[in-house]
């Protein structure tokens, strides 16, 4: 294992429960991206560049929506990519980059939320921290960052009877 030290990173949103905010309603919907409010707290010299692309429910995407996260991924300049995503379709969409997106070199990170960042009990901060040091750590690919484990894109599954993620059998 190489350890890096990563000098900028590439944070595409897609919306996804992270991102979910109470509307005056009192109904669960996406609002802004939650990363520049996770990334307050943070002391690093590590640079940020933050990329909104969708403000989707993950249940919601389609390979419309992903060809359009493809075409966002081939436009960074950067080798180092965090992709927050709704969790119920993510490994979908681990799928569907490594199939579809000319990743040359990049290390690419999806991580998200199971309960929103704006709650005041959420996973949000810890996914995203656990995706950045990922990026310090990873050979080029797609990658999952969840329920405290880094999972390769291709094997990845959601187990939603227990709300974790881990490797399909």
């Amino acid at each position: 294992m190489t350890i890096k030290s990563v000098e900028k990173i590439t944070i595409l949103t897609t919306g996804g429960t992270i991102d979910k905010v109470y509307s005056v309603a009192g109904e669960l919907e996406i609002g802004d991206p939650s990363v520049p409010q996770l990334l307050t707290a943070v002391l690093t010299d590590v640079e940020f560049e933050l990329i909104p692309v969708l403000a989707v429910d993950s249940l919601d995407m389609t390979d419309t929506d992903r060809a359009q996260l493809v075409d966002a991924l081939e436009g960074v300049a950067t080798d180092h990519v965090i992709i927050t995503h709704g969790t119920d379709t993510m490994p979908e969409t681990a799928r569907y980059l490594l199939e579809h997106a000319r990743l040359e070199g990049k290390i690419v990170v999806l991580t998200g939320a199971m309960q929103p960042a704006s709650m005041r009990v959420s996973d949000a901060g810890f996914n995203l921290g656990a995706a950045v040091a990922a990026l310090n750590l990873l050979d080029a690919g797609v990658y999952v960052s969840m329920s405290g484990k880094i999972f390769k894109g291709a094997t990845v599954v959601k187990d939603r009877s227990r709300g974790i993620f881990g490797v399909r059998p």
